[in-house]
Order: structure tokens, then sequence, then C-alpha cells
């Protein structure tokens, strides 16, 4: 099979990988932003003369590594170098037509990468998908925002690109421009819901899958500042942006590791403002430009409403964060009541809730059943609830597999569906996490249930809508529910 492609920027050379599919990895889609250009929106790429080597991943983003032990459980990669706004595409056939689907990586926006193996779209293709997965800009680089003048929300800027450069070129890998489904996980979920209501991102997908992330997890302009103040003050320098790029970046790298840690030792509102419960320093902003309004307003005021979702939580979620580090065990009962009424949880009866489906859990397992409805099912539950009026399609899931990882208490958590989805379960890296004998056959289903969304806008089971909230739930055996968990669904109603 032929291993050459021409894009509007000059050809390409890939490598013939497993079943004879073609990868192109390191593709620059925009211009290095470093040097003058650093803190600005993603420039274009300069053409090349011959034939580009697109056969090992490129450059990734500036960032620190995962603090420990979340270093042994989350697959990352570091690659040195300033052309990071690149991109890697595996496709079966050039000369098709097939569907596109497009990945953004979580990491809190702080970490992560399109390059971790974990992420080969080698089995997208196997199935008639064209896969791309993107590298876009982290932290400070992406999102620091002091209302200095500098662009905002440089990362979803650079996701945009990324969408654009799609548009333009993927026919080239036998990709259909007019079938784009743009997918991911945490922060990259979270991206997703944000570029919805992003206007400069209309018209870039048909489709969207949202995994562990929606549409409310952004800043507004005074608590982005009042990070990035902080920020400033952690490196020494004045808050500006001309100021920060002047900071080496290992120093800016750990400078953002002790500013997450300060948010989540003490959470306080004054401190941080929205982030002293979202616990992520960098987030988008509503910076009335970029992103004019909060994401689920301008949704439900009609943004994004041709395009299909699919959208779904993690049935454990917050147990990633308080199983591995021992947290879940040191959780008092003051502990948990105070961290409920800092989610809008104030009373015997709201707790009482959560108590009367699991009456022997201890309150680091409650803690963790709150804080995962907070952080995400709730707002999955909103975003779908928003487009009713949409003429788009809105289905819903759930993944509910319980590893036996930790003895089991790991539960269902976060992205613990990653290698499912991606039907790479043999990435050693994902043992930490799912164990070494996790059930391919569901792998199998979540995998096709995703092609066949992003082929047909259906994954297999009914839409959602407010009367029945009809829910996929992927485990071992999975089923559709109606309404799983009303009760807790309905305390958060007027509070999140």
């Amino acid at each position: 099979m032929q291993s050459l492609v021409t894009t509007r920027n000059g050809a390409l050379r890939g490598a013939v990988t497993e079943g004879g599919i073609l990868a192109f990895k390191g593709i620059p889609y925009a211009a290095p932003p470093f040097g003058p250009h650093r803190f600005r929106p993603p420039r274009p790429v300069e053409p090349w003369h011959g034939v580009r080597d697109a056969l090992s991943y490129g450059p990734t983003a500036p960032k620190a590594p995962y603090a420990a032990p979340f270093d042994r459980l989350i697959p990352e990669v570091d690659i040195p170098g300033e052309d990071c706004l690149n991109l890697n595409v595996w496709t079966p056939d050039p000369g098709g037509s097939l569907p596109v689907m497009v990945w953004l990586h979580g990491g809190a926006f702080a970490n992560g990468s399109g390059s971790v193996p974990g992420y080969d779209g080698t089995r997208f293709a196997r199935d008639g998908v064209v896969c791309v997965t993107v590298n876009y800009r982290l932290g400070a680089d992406g999102f620091l925002h002091l209302g200095d003048g500098a662009a905002a929300n440089r990362g979803l800027l650079d996701q945009i690109a990324a969408l654009a450069w799609v548009q333009e070129n993927i026919g080239s890998f036998g990709g259909d421009a007019s079938n784009v489904t743009v997918f991911g996980e945490s922060a990259g979920a979270m991206s997703i819901g944000t570029l919805l209501a992003v206007p400069g991102a209309a018209g870039l997908f048909r489709r969207a899958i949202l995994q562990s992330g929606a549409a409310h997890h952004t800043l507004g302009p005074a608590s982005a500042r009042l990070i990035g103040g902080r920020l400033a003050d952690l490196l020494g320098v004045e808050p500006s942006h001309r100021a920060v790029a002047a900071v080496p970046l290992d120093v800016l790298a750990a400078a953002q590791q002790r500013l997450r840690a300060e948010i989540s030792a003490d959470p306080a509102p004054e401190r941080w403002g929205e982030a002293a419960l979202n616990l992520m320093p960098f987030e988008p902003v509503v910076d009335g430009d970029v992103l004019p309004a909060p994401p689920l307003e301008r949704i439900a005021a009609g943004a994004g409403g041709d395009v299909d979702l699919l959208i779904g939580t993690n049935s454990d979620e917050f147990r990633l964060f308080l199983v591995p580090t021992g947290v879940a065990g040191s959780v008092t009962e003051a502990a948990l009541r105070g961290a409920a009424a800092r989610y809008g949880l104030d009373s015997d009866a709201d707790l009482a809730v959560y108590r009367a489906q699991r009456p022997d859990a201890t309150p680091g397992e409650l803690l963790a059943e709150i804080a995962t409805d907070w952080f995400y099912r709730i707002p999955a539950v909103r975003l779908a609830e928003a487009r009713a009026a949409c003429s788009g399609s809105t289905h819903l899931y759930e993944f509910g597999w319980q590893p036996p990882t930790f003895e089991g208490r790991l539960g269902a958590c976060h992205a613990a569906e990653l290698p499912f989805v991606f039907d790479n379960l043999d990435d050693p890296a994902f043992a930490g996490l799912i164990g070494a004998e996790p059930p391919q056959g569901l792998a199998d289903t979540m995998h096709a249930a995703w092609i066949a969304f992003a082929t047909s806008g259906s994954p297999g089971w009914p839409g959602y809508e407010t009367r029945r909230r009809t829910t996929m739930r992927f485990d071992a055996v999975s089923e559709v529910l109606v309404d799983p968990r009303s009760d807790q669904r309905a305390l958060w109603d007027g509070r999140r």
C-alpha cells in the first residue's frame, strides 16, 4: 500500500502498521508557539518541499509529570521540542471516504498528550474509521488569563486549528470531512463541551462524544486573574504574560504543580474563585470573545444544536483521586459533611439520599459518590437536558465495570473506560487501573458503539429525553437503564 499522501502543506511519508493500517505521526497543524509567538493564537504551518517523514510521534506540549501515585496509573509521555502543535492519523485506505474521529486527550488541562500509546488509533482504522489524535497547549501556555491583552483560551484555539486542519486535509487520508466526530475524555470532554459554545468552532464537527466531562468546567475572568496572580507570585514575576514568558519552562511547570497543590490543600473561594471547587487552576475562560458566555447557557440557547452528542460518565469517577492516595480511608464523618456542604448538600436529609442506597458505606465512599455526581454525572445530565429542543441526537451512557485493582475498591473510576473505547486492552500501561485480564467482550461492545455513533449518529440504544432518561450502562453484561439513581439526580435540581 502506498504510504505517501499530499496535504496542503506538503507531502508526508507514513508507516504501514498492524493489518496494513497506515500511520502518519507528528504532523504539524500549526507553527511552533514559542519565541515571539508565545501566548499568541496558533499560526499557519510553513509549507515544506519534498517528502516529510511522519514516522514517529512529534514533541508534546510542555508539562510537569503526574504526581505519585497517578504517575503509575495514568499513561503519559513527554517528548521535548517546540513543534508541539501536531497530530497523528491512522487510516485503512487513503482512497476512501470514511468517518473521521478526532481525539482530544484529558489531563486536567495540564497533562496528557495525543501521543500516549494507549490512544493508538489502529483498531479504529481497522474497523473503518480514520482516527486522529491531537496535541494542544496545556497549563499556563494554553489557558493562563491575566487580562493584559494576550489572547485567551489558546488551548481551545489550538483544538480549533487542528479541527480546521482536518477539514482541509483529511480527504488525503481517506476521511470524509463532512462526517467528523470529535471525542475526548476528562479535560478533553470538557473542551468539547466548551467548543460547542465557541462560535469559531461551528461547523468543524458533526458529532461529539464526551467521556467524563461536559459543559460546566470554565472560569470567569476574575477567577482566572486570581489564579494567574498567584502563579506570578510563585514565579517571583509581575502578573503579565510577558513576564511569565521569560521564565524557563521547567520552572514554570514546577510552579503550576505547586499552584494546583495549594488549591487542593486550601480550596477557599476568596483565593481561587470557581477553581476552589473545580480544583483545576487552568480551564477555559469565559472571556467574552473566544467564549462569549458560559457554555451551558449558550448550548441551552441553541449553540451546537445540530451536533449529535454521546455523553457519559463512569460510575465511580472520583475514586481514582481518593483510593490510590489513601484519602478514602481517612475521611471522617465531619470531613464528609464539610465537603458535601461545599458542594451544596448541607442537611442530614441530603446525605440520607446517598446513604439509602449504600447503608454500609464509609464516609470516604460516600464522598466519592457525591463528588462523582458533582464533577461528572450531573453535568452530563444537565448537558443532555439542555439539548431538548436541538435537532442533533443526544445519547447518554454510564461505564460501570469494576476492576479487581486495589482489592476492588477502585471501582469504575475516572479514566478506566479508555482502553475499552480504543480496544487497546493489551497496552500494559493501563494494567494499574484495570488489572491484567480485563474483559475483551466489553471492549468489543464499547468500541463498536463509538464507531456506530461516528458513522450514523446512533450508538445502538434510544436517545435521551427527560421523560425516560434512557442510559446505556456498559459492564460485563451491558444493559439499557431508565433514569438510573433518579433520587440522586433529583437531589441536585437547583444546586448543580
